[in-house]
């Protein structure tokens, strides 16, 4: 059996701009989930240390209130629904700011990576998804063993960090059992700080060479073979020789309408075989205006129309070529050239007795 793979291109160019608009416009980009996690968690534990007072301050009124209630209120249904709506507003002032501070730093981090983006692909059902042979595939995929190796570092680096940070503070936990309340809060907050803070260096920093590893292999998942680049330069801008075509064309129609123009001319300048320059003047035109202009052939076909037309054709070298380099079809003549063009108009009058 002839396996087709040997004889696929291999995918050396990197994503086209386009092929990366169409990736985005899927929701397919280079982002780390690792990343937003990690940064949520360190904001997270500097943001409960900070204000690890006012959680004091809280637990102890919430624990307080609780016993009370229980101790001097008959414990019934009513009772039962007062603690919970007490539990969950006192509750509330610990939470609601630890979740909008999660909220915003992971929305911030997901920005951070892949920019704003709206895309409902996602979640459109793929009936590949259900195929066995791409789920083992998959399953065995180079992402598949990153993720693993990626689990299996964090659980075995993080283990050791925090056991690293504890081993050395069992002593000072025994010691919880005569200190008071709030010392003993401050120990353990303190340690539990420290770990934290331990645990969350060793994450981010996993997660940093996860991004790396996710926009690397999001490059290489795009890259295209060099047939396809020439595929999409064709769907894009079209076939080369359809383009061509399109330009003899739009060159022809173009050189069909110049003709057009030629009988309206006031005179023809040429070079005298090289170039010849039709220009339009008119009463109440502020200067001449350039209506055709050719060289060679087109140069030939200019001069037969105008003597069909009985358009004036006058030989003048200098004016003729400066005339064709320096001014484009439908643009007035430039200042420099009133005075030659003005003497060529003036002899042209003179010869159809119109002056002198």
């Amino acid at each position: 059996m002839i396996d087709l793979q040997l004889f696929a291109e291999e995918k050396t160019e990197e994503a086209t701009p386009h092929r990366l608009q169409e990736a985005r416009k899927k929701g397919q980009v280079a982002r780390s989930n690792d990343l937003s996690t990690a940064l949520v968690l360190l904001s997270s534990v500097i943001f409960l240390y900070l204000y690890r007072d006012t959680f004091y301050q809280v637990m102890a009124d919430l624990i307080s209130s609780t016993l009370q209630n229980c101790y001097y209120q008959r414990f019934d249904e009513r009772t039962f629904i007062n603690l919970i709506v007490d539990f969950t507003s006192k509750a509330g002032r610990l939470l609601i700011p630890l979740m909008l501070l999660a909220t915003i730093i992971g929305m911030a981090a997901n920005f951070a990576q892949t920019g704003f983006i709206f895309s409902l692909e996602p979640l459109k059902p793929r009936l590949e998804n259900l195929d066995p042979i791409k789920g083992l595939q998959r399953f065995f995929s180079r992402r598949a063993l990153m993720e693993l190796i990626k689990s299996l570092t964090k659980v075995t680096v993080v283990s050791l960090v925090v056991w690293l940070l504890v081993k050395g503070q069992f002593e000072g936990l025994l010691k919880t059992v005569d200190m008071g309340l709030f010392p003993s809060f401050e120990l353990i907050s303190s340690l539990i700080y420290r770990i934290g803070l331990g645990a969350m260096a060793v994450f981010l920093s996993l997660a940093v060479v996860d991004y790396i590893f996710q926009r690397r292999e999001f490059a290489r998942n795009l890259r295209m073979s060099k047939q396809e680049v020439k595929e999409e330069m064709k769907q894009m801008e079209g076939d080369p020789m359809v383009r061509s075509r399109l330009r003899e064309k739009q060159r022809q129609l173009a050189q069909h309408r110049m003709m057009h123009a030629v009988p309206e001319a006031s005179v023809v300048i040429t070079n005298p075989t090289h170039v010849a320059v039709a220009l339009r003047y008119r009463e109440g035109d502020q200067a001449p205006r350039v209506i055709a202009k050719g060289a060679g052939s087109i140069c030939a076909r200019i001069k037969e129309v105008a003597r069909e037309n009985n358009v004036p054709i006058i030989e003048n070298p200098p004016v003729a070529r400066a005339l064709y380099h320096q001014v484009e079809i439908n643009q007035e003549i430039p200042v420099a050239l009133y005075q030659a063009v003005a003497e060529i108009l003036a002899q042209i009058y003179r010869l159809n007795g119109r002056v002198g």
